[in-house]
């Protein structure tokens, strides 16, 4: 499930970078602070990432002094240019300053450099994530589907779709 912080004009000041091992105290930290899921999962998680066993899926933080911001994405299994955004927080501390969308837009450009096509992000379809559902409509994405009772009862799976290509973003 995914969440993000709000986008704001303001530029952030830290510097986009792929996660290290040595970060995980603070990633943990953005997880527990944004109350996502118990940040104890974070070291299976990215165990493939850190010991080079999962060489497509990539980590990256927001370095501003430390890392503020988490980021997670992965190859869709079984498809041909389909990622998902697995993750991505910012502290709250640092939400607002556009942190959130820029780490959104590091990841689209990279991915559509490299010449895949889509890009799936899924969140939760409960009132408290209306937020994170406008960040990814105001980012450019459209819900493509809602699972009901996905999560638990009462709570949907929402899924956002961006196409990466220019074809595809005009669609």
């Amino acid at each position: 499930m995914v969440a993000a912080g709000h986008a704001a004009p303001a530029v952030p000041s830290g510097t986009i970078r792929p996660a290290t091992r040595n970060d995980m105290p603070a990633l943990k930290a953005v997880i527990d602070a944004n109350d996502l899921f118990p940040s104890e999962m974070l070291d299976e998680m990215m165990a493939g990432y850190l010991d080079g066993t999962s060489a497509q899926e990539f980590w990256l933080t927001d370095d501003d002094g430390g890392p503020v911001a988490v980021t997670y994405c992965a190859p869709e299994r079984m498809t041909s240019g389909t990622w998902n955004l697995h993750l991505i927080a910012v502290h709250p501390d640092r939400q607002g300053q556009g942190r959130g969308t820029a780490l959104l837009r590091h990841i689209e450009r990279g991915l559509a450099a490299r010449g895949e096509r889509v890009l799936l992000v899924e969140t939760s379809g409960l009132p408290s994530f209306e937020h994170t559902r406008a960040f990814y409509r105001k980012s450019g994405y459209d819900e493509e589907a809602r699972i009901r009772d996905f999560y638990q009862a009462g709570e949907d799976k929402v899924i956002f779709r961006k196409g990466l290509q220019d074809e595809d973003r005009s669609a």
